[in-house]
Order: C-alpha cells, then sequence, then structure tokens
C-alpha cells in the first residue's frame, strides 16, 4: 500500500523556494480526490508526517498545510512540529469564537498561521492579530483586485502570498503590488511523491521507542501510549506477570506494571513489547532473531570488562533489526529515535566498543568462526563465554516468543 502527497513550491521576491504547499492525493493522478476534508487532512498528517523514515516533507523549507474547521478546533496541528510548518486556515472555516479561540491557542504555541483563499469579511479581523500570512488567489479575486487589497492593507503585520501565479505578467504585477511570496504555474506545477503507507502499529512502535530512548524514561508518556493500543497493552502485562513469579497477585494496571520494572527493565520490556508490536505481520524468525540479538548483546557486554551499560547493548541488539521489522533504512529510524551518538556510531559503522559487540553477534550468526575469535580478542572475551551467551539469548527470545504468540 502507498500514500501520496503532491507538493508546491513557494517563492520569495528573488523567486527563492522558501517552503512548499501539501496537497492530499490518494493516487498518483495529479488532482485532489472527492473526499471529505477533514479525512483528506487526517490522512495527509498521518501517512506524511508521522510515517516511519519519510523525511522528505522535512528537509529544508517549511511545508504548507491546508486544516479545515474541525481539525482546527480540535487542535490537530499541535501533533505537528511548530519548526516545520505553516497553518493554513481553509477558505471553509467558519470565523465563529471557537475558531479564534483555537487559532489564539496555536499561535501562543508558537505555530505560524495563514489565512487561505481569503475574502474580506469583517469577522475574520479580529483574527488578524494571530495570522502570520494572508493568502490571495489571483484568480478567484482576479489580480487588480488581489493586488488593490495588498496596497490598502500594508499596515497589518503579515506577509502576502499571491496563489495562482500563471503568467509572468501576473508575477510582476502581484511583486510590484507588494506580495512577499509567490505560488503558481509560472513557477512551477504540483509535483506527486509516492511512498509507503505506514502502518498505525508501526507508528505507535517509534513513538514507544522514541521515549525508552530519553533520559530519564518518561513513565507517563509511555504509560499513555500503550494505554492507546489494546494489543500492547495486552502485551505488556502479560510479559510483567510471566516474567515475575515472586508477584503474590497479578499485575492488573499500566502504572502498577511501570513502577514495579523500575527504569532499567523498563527499557527492556517495552522494548520487547514494541518489537512484538511491530512484527505481528512479520514472519516469527525475525521477531525471534531480533530478540536473541539482544539478549546476547546484554550476555557478552556482562561477561566482559565493558563499560557499556547493559540496558544500551540490549536495545542496541534489538535496534540492528529494526530496518526488517519496520520496512525502513536504519539511518531514517535511527534520525527519529534520537540516541545517543555513540549508540547511533555502534548500529550504523560498528564503531566503538558497542560497535565490536555487535560485529561479534554478526560474526556468530554467519558462523564466521575467525571473525568471532578476532571479535573475543578485542573484547577480552573466551569462545566458550559467547556460546553460553548465545545459549541463554536462544532460551530468552523462546520463552518471549512462546508468550507472544501462544494465541495463535
Amino acid at each position: 500500500m502507498f500514500s501520496y502527497v503532491a507538493r508546491q513550491p513557494i517563492f520569495n521576491c528573488r523567486q527563492q523556494t522558501i517552503g512548499h504547499e501539501l496537497l492530499f492525493r490518494d493516487g498518483e493522478c495529479n488532482a485532489f480526490p472527492t473526499i471529505d476534508a477533514n479525512e483528506a487532512t487526517c490522512r495527509l498528517v498521518l501517512e506524511n508526517y508521522m510515517a516511519i523514515g519519510n523525511d522528505r516533507t522535512f528537509k529544508g523549507q517549511r511545508n504548507f498545510i491546508n486544516f479545515p474547521h474541525n481539525c482546527l478546533v480540535n487542535l490537530m496541528p499541535l501533533l505537528l512540529p511548530k519548526s516545520k510548518v505553516v497553518i493554513e486556515i481553509l477558505e471553509t472555516c467558519i470565523p465563529n469564537d471557537e475558531l479564534f479561540l483555537a487559532i489564539k491557542h496555536l499561535h501562543q504555541k508558537g505555530y505560524i498561521i495563514a489565512l487561505d483563499d481569503f475574502e474580506y469579511d469583517i469577522r475574520w479581523q479580529r483574527f488578524f492579530r494571530y495570522v502570520h500570512i494572508i493568502k490571495l488567489d489571483l484568480l478567484m479575486l482576479g489580480l487588480e483586485k488581489a493586488c488593490d487589497f495588498v496596497r490598502n492593507n500594508r499596515h497589518l503585520k503579515v506577509k502576502f502570498l499571491a496563489e495562482k501565479v500563471e503568467t509572468y505578467a501576473a508575477f510582476q504585477a502581484s511583486l510590484t503590488a507588494g506580495f512577499d511570496f509567490f505560488q503558481g504555474y509560472y513557477f512551477s506545477r504540483p509535483e506527486v511523491l509516492k511512498h509507503r503507507k505506514v502502518a498505525a502499529s508501526e507508528l505507535i512502535t517509534i513513538q514507544l521507542l522514541q521515549t525508552i530512548s530519553c533520559e530519564p524514561v518518561d513513565f507517563d508518556n509511555i504509560e499513555k501510549i500503550i494505554s492507546s493500543d489494546v494489543s500492547l497493552s495486552y502485551l505488556l502485562l502479560r510479559y510483567v506477570n510471566n516474567a515475575n513469579h515472586r508477584l503474590v497477585e497479578p499485575i492488573s494496571s499500566f502504572h502498577q506494571a511501570l513502577v514495579y520494572l523500575g527504569e532499567d527493565k523498563l527499557r527492556m520490556f517495552v522494548g520487547v513489547v514494541a518489537t512484538a508490536h511491530a512484527a505481528l505481520d512479520k514472519p516469527k524468525a525475525l521477531y525471534t532473531l531480533s530478540l536473541q540479538r539482544a539478549k546476547m548483546c546484554e550476555e557478552l557486554v556482562n561477561y566482559s570488562s565493558s563499560m557499556i551499560p547493559k540496558e544500551q547493548a540490549f536495545l542496541a541488539g534489538m535496534f540492528s533489526l529494526l530496518d526488517a521489522l519496520l520496512d525502513s533504512s536504519l539511518a531514517d529510524l535511527l534520525v527519529l529515535l534520537k540516541l545517543q551518538p555513540h549508540i547511533q556510531a555502534s548500529l550504523l559503522h560498528r564503531q566503538g566498543e558497542l560497535g565490536q559487540v555487535l560485529n561479534l553477534v554478526d560474526a556468530f550468526d554467519k558462523a564466521d568462526w575467525q571473525q568471532v575469535a578476532i571479535g573475543c580478542s578485542g573484547l577480552g572475551l573466551s569462545e566458550q563465554q559467547v556460546q553460553d551467551s548465545y545459549l541463554q539469548a536462544v532460551t530468552w527470545a523462546e520463552n518471549c516468543t512462546q508468550l507472544d504468540y501462544s494465541n495463535e
């Protein structure tokens, strides 16, 4: 399955690109589909801003996104990074108190706000103090009327953007009138981008992995993410209850489970649960191998004189197969996770002591005994310790997967 978005560049007076308007598409045909505006915006946000490893819409300039009334009053733009977007108030929005309070709130949060396809109505007057850009459609208003509006309203503390600039003459006229930004076929037609659609389970997975990558761990945020997904909640409670045989009574709430685990075990368990969640539609063997590599890295660090925290070794081993689990490049995923530089270097380039541990696991997986011997020498390990680490990891991973797949 694929998702689509059309991008049309926006230029300044020097014809330099300062951003792009994102236009929802549901196929390779470069035309807006016949679907509800709220649905279009929701899908555009989900598929192009929360998609794993997809940073094409983020690079460089800001992206202008249309928001209909319901999306604005529900404060959907807060899901997006304020440094990357411009919120466009769709022309169909009703300038009532509900919308006014939403725009005021978004302005206070630091978002840049634009009025799209603007036609003057006195009800919009109070919005001007919270608006940064006014977009005028040259074809809908007429070139002369649009230029007159700009000339007569230069006192407003806003920038003016000319839409539907179709010819050189229209560009020159709008430039002379005082427009600041320009968009239209004279410069460029929208370009359709196509990429793999990301499943909701993958989005939750990346949110969890981001959270456990932070210092310190935000327990409240983890609880919020887990409680939003039934299968994820079920997995975590099963893990905690099955992994702790000393419990007098089973743990029955997410908060109770998270407090019981503590920060160190929490990272490991959430990593396991998130990986299980990502692997729901993947072969069991891939998930098992991911867990196995994680545990083996942890055991190798325990055997060695390394100063690497075992939690970091565990997560590095698990993340080493994250690209296969989420069908995205590891480099893109690590940008989203914002791991410490030395962990990223170990995963991408096998650098540092943690990189040596991953190399040793790679060599053992491939039965490359010469490289295993080299790895043992570098980390001060015996080949017997590597063998023991592997056997412990296999047993542990099999126990984990039995928990996950027992209801199949």
